[in-house]
């Protein structure tokens, strides 16, 4: 047991040696870069040379340096003929280029109103074809409804003329003869107030028929009238829609001379 603690001393003694040993070695190391930085010759600086510099536009210098005007004159009235020789010939294809172009504008809107202008046109005709067609839908069905209503006003003067033939005397006494009454005037007052009574009743009935029918009789004037102005102004227009020219093509716009 002590050996091994010996042992165990000793190792630990040699491993202390070798890290100083290291480390000794480490800073020797550190210090001989930091000397051979320091012993390193500086770099030579940069010199900074300014360039000669130009006489401006216009400016010769001689050979004693001095400085010479020059006049540019010439020079910028022969760049400036060229110049305006090469726009003049250019307006011209520009402008007539343009002018073709107005021109071919103007044609598509005036052919565009014309045939928004046709478009309305035809709606208009299109809804005065089905407003004649509902008036006349309407004046049959008037004309049918005061049919109707004198079939009704002939029934009730057929059945009032029964009624005031039935109402005669011989007429009353003989329908009560059959009842074997003792009282015979009693039945015979019976009947003639039956009689009287729908007889009253037709005549208003009658009455209101007859007012219907002059009602109707208007309306239907009406719609007739309604439906011959509505043929007349379809026949107007149409009319004027056949007496309309034939729309040419529209011609090319001509170049500028």
């Amino acid at each position: 047991m002590p050996g091994r603690i010996s042992t165990c001393i000793k190792f630990l003694i040699a491993v202390c040696l070798v890290v100083s040993f290291c480390l000794a070695d480490g800073n020797a190391q550190t210090r001989r870069k930091k000397r051979s930085r320091r012993a390193a010759p500086a770099a030579p600086k940069p010199v900074i040379t300014n360039p000669p510099i130009a006489p401006p536009d216009g400016t010769q210098t001689d050979a004693n340096g001095d400085v010479k005007i020059i006049s540019t004159a010439d020079s910028t009235q022969e760049t400036t003929q060229p110049a305006q020789q090469d726009k003049k010939p250019g307006t011209a294809p520009e402008q007539e280029q343009m002018q073709q172009t107005i021109t071919t504008l103007s044609n598509q809107v005036n052919r565009l109103n014309d045939k928004l202008s046709q478009m309305q046109e035809d709606d208009r005709y299109q809804m005065d074809m089905e407003r004649l067609t509902r008036a006349e839908q309407r004046a049959e069905q008037l004309r049918s409804q005061l049919v109707d209503v004198q079939a009704k006003i002939a029934d009730f003067e057929a059945r009032l003329e029964q009624l005031e033939f039935a109402l005669r005397p011989e007429n009353i006494e003989n329908s009560t003869a059959g009842y074997g009454s003792t009282h015979p005037e009693q039945a015979r007052e019976a009947r003639k107030k039956q009689l009287e009574g729908e007889r009253s009743r037709v005549q208003a009935q009658l009455k209101l028929v007859e007012n219907s029918k002059v009602r109707l009789e208007t309306a239907v004037a009406n719609a007739d009238s309604e439906v011959d102005l509505l043929r007349a102004k379809l026949q107007q227009r149409r009319e004027q829609m056949d007496a309309q020219p034939i729309t040419e093509k529209p011609k090319p716009p001509r170049k500028p001379e």
